[in-house]
């Protein structure tokens, strides 16, 4: 059960610059970037707004009156933009600044929850009040201190949008339509965006640990359409991370025009995609988020400790095929959905769900961790301190096998390559889950014939693991542009994997 209540008051100024920090009476904390970024946090969260320790000991202190188990601040101040441009014109630019701090008490499976967007010394203490509706045995405070292995470097603190002047962005998005439209004269519309956002965060918990994380986070989006005898068909490409605009270099640019509209042209030539069930082959990369959605989602703390997920109870069961070995990864350098900490302060790590065909875990947060007697996997996550964190994947991918991938191709007598995936959803209790194709191929005698359109996988995610019969060894990445919504609330997440053969597939096409 959760007791929510909005504390939101109108944002004063912006945030000032980044300088200062909290005074001594917080625990020293160690050398290396987990001082910079606590030092920097506390410096743009807490001393602008006149709080230090002793204030946040206060707001504890009646946060754990009745003696709740877990209780935290989220403190948060994000800087964001996005620019489109369509048909050689500025469509839209924007930029915003939000700030704010969530207040949080748990006491068994129960939540208090209030937030405001006055980071304030009242505010706190009204959130507090707010929270302490609920009550029960637990501990109390002790002096603060900096959560374990909160000190690695999986990217730079600096500010992407202030890596280009407002010109150069627009520039920039010129740069890729000229690419793409010079890619092919069939190319007709041209939409481009970019997008960019920095995030300061500053948790402080019950206990007195204390961590923060500095996250930049940049995004290219490239959309086409081409028109060929009155037939027209779309293609897309883009990618980011967690870096800032200077990675989108005229090569990078490039290969975004060359994707989008080589993937159009493609279309052009498709066929109508055949039904039933057949052999289906997934390419490398993108096409991981058919694991996220069908087999991700199902291995989240939440669903399993309420026992809603077709994987609750299942750990030391052969959930999957012999092979297959799925992991969820936050400590990936510069990648999407990587963390340096979660949004509870713990340190994000490679968590194996499932090894060599048996589950070994779940994500987990505290508060689905503590309940089911688990270990924190880091995964607790939220949108912004406006929302409660719950169990989220960070890059979900499934590991190398043995197997080359033109191999694969040629061991199928008749089905579909399916290289992109466009949309998808999932049934987490059932993971019953169906997927459209952006582009696929008909496969025959182990030759790709030609491209087909309109194809859909229908399946179940548990099921579809144990149909796994040859695991590539050509893992991949996503570009970078993943987003995973859960409950209402939406955060960058990655998926890779290398190609993969399921046998008896069920296909939905025109045909």
């Amino acid at each position: 059960m959760t007791i929510a209540v909005n504390l939101a008051r109108p944002v004063a100024d912006p945030m000032p610059g980044v300088a200062g920090a909290m005074p001594a009476a917080t625990a020293s904390p160690p050398r290396g970037l987990s001082a910079s970024l606590i030092a920097q946090a506390e410096g743009a969260l807490l001393a602008p707004h006149g709080l230090d320790a002793p204030a946040l000991s206060r707001v504890f202190g009646q946060l754990m009156a009745h003696q709740v188990d877990y209780a935290d601040l989220y403190f948060q101040h994000t800087r964001s933009e996005g620019w489109s441009l369509e048909e050689g014109i500025v469509k839209s630019g924007s930029f915003s600044i939000e700030q704010g701090v969530g207040v949080r008490a748990v006491s068994g499976e129960k939540t208090a929850f209030a937030y405001s967007d006055d980071i304030s010394l009242p505010a706190l203490e009204s959130a507090a009040l707010a929270t302490r509706a609920i009550a029960r045995a637990g501990s109390a405070g002790s002096r603060p201190a900096v959560c374990p292995g909160a000190g690695r470097e999986l990217y730079s603190p600096a500010d992407p949008l202030a890596a280009l002047a407002e010109a150069q962005k627009v520039a920039l998005l010129e740069r890729l339509e000229r690419l793409a439209r010079a890619r092919d004269p069939r190319v007709v519309q041209v939409m481009a965006s970019l997008a960019g956002r920095h995030d300061v965060v500053y948790i402080a918990r019950h206990d007195g640990r204390v961590s923060a994380d500095v996250r930049p986070l940049v995004r290219v989006s490239l959309h086409v359409i081409v028109e060929q005898d009155g037939r027209r068909e779309q293609g897309s490409a883009g990618g980011g991370g967690r870096f800032d605009y200077s990675r989108f270099t005229d090569d990078v640019l490039e290969s975004y025009a060359r994707e989008a509209v080589d993937q159009a042209l493609l279309n052009l030539e498709a066929r109508p995609a055949p039904a039933g069930t057949m052999t289906v082959v997934l390419g490398p990369g993108w096409p991981g988020v058919l694991l996220h959605e069908a087999v991700g989602h199902g291995l989240e703390g939440d669903f399993n400790r309420k026992g809603t997920s077709a994987f609750s109870g299942r750990i030391g069961e052969r959930v999957a095929a012999r092979g297959v070995t799925v992991v969820d990864d936050g400590t990936l350098e510069q990648r999407r959905g990587s963390l340096n900490v979660d949004d509870e302060g713990n340190p994000t790590q490679c968590t194996t769900l499932i090894e060599d065909g048996v589950l070994r875990g779940y994500l987990q947060d505290t508060l689905n961790a503590r309940l089911m007697g688990m270990p924190i996997t880091g995964n607790g996550r939220r949108e912004s301190f406006a929302h409660l964190p719950m169990p989220r994947m960070t890059n979900t991918c499934m590991l190398n096998g043995d197997r080359d991938p033109e191999e694969i191709i040629r061991s199928v007598d008749r089905g579909l390559y399916a290289v992109n995936f466009g949309g998808g959803q999932v049934d987490i209790v059932s993971g019953k889950f169906v997927f459209s194709a952006a582009e696929a191929w008909l496969v025959e005698g182990g030759r790709l014939i030609h491209p087909v359109k309109g194809a859909t996988l229908i399946g179940n995610g548990p099921d579809a693991l144990t149909r796994v019969s040859m695991i590539g060894n050509d893992l991949a990445l996503d570009s970078g542009v993943g987003t995973c919504g859960k409950e209402g609330q939406s955060v960058p997440v990655g998926v890779g994997q290398p190609t993969l053969r399921i046998d008896g597939l069920t296909v939905g096409g025109t045909h």
